[in-house]
């Protein structure tokens, strides 16, 4: 039994195979990824990724599944890009943020003399509003990385969770 997966890729997009190594060019970028696995065989047909394999064992399969949800997700980003938006919520002190280089500085949360510090990874644009943090990139593992940071960052920790639900959560991925 056999098992064929395809990715459609989008007009202006170009990806090229070279072994396990798969680089993605568009109009907003180039993504590169490599991607090895054994028994799993990557080719481009006409306008199509396929990804197959022969083997019948169900981790094999299910790992042509994954390398193809990233393959779709490699060619959607270069061509329209990612944006997460994330809402910073506090009902006990105002929380102030600052951006500094690849960091994000989050000032005064609950009440803290220090400041917190979340890590932006490369490839993500952060823009900074009142109560809400727009991430945008081309690479959505990037970008989801850099959410969880955020996230992680203001976790409140020795405090009741049901009354103290201040912090940045992401509210929008698209």
């Amino acid at each position: 039994m056999a098992t064929e997966r395809t990715v459609r890729i989008p007009k202006g997009v170009n990806v090229e195979i070279h072994g396990p190594l798969v680089r993605v060019k568009g109009p907003k970028g180039q993504l590169e990824r490599v991607f090895r696995f054994p028994q799993i065989a990557m080719s481009v047909a006409g306008d199509e990724v396929v990804i197959s394999t022969a083997a019948d064992r169900k981790r094999v399969i299910a790992m042509v599944g994954t390398i193809q949800a990233h393959v779709a997700n490699m060619c959607r980003g270069v061509s329209e890009g990612f944006e997460y938006r994330m809402k910073v919520v506090y009902s006990h002190f105002p929380i102030q943020l600052k951006l500094s280089g690849n960091r994000l500085e989050i000032n005064n949360f609950l009440g803290e003399k220090k400041p917190r510090y979340a890590l932006i990874r490369e490839g993500v644009t952060a823009k900074v509003g009142n109560d809400e943090i727009v991430l945008s990139g081309i690479d959505r593992e990037m970008l989801g990385i850099t959410s969880a940071n955020i996230e992680d960052a203001t976790r409140i920790r020795n405090r009741d969770p049901r009354i103290f639900q201040d912090g940045i959560y992401r509210v929008l991925r698209g």
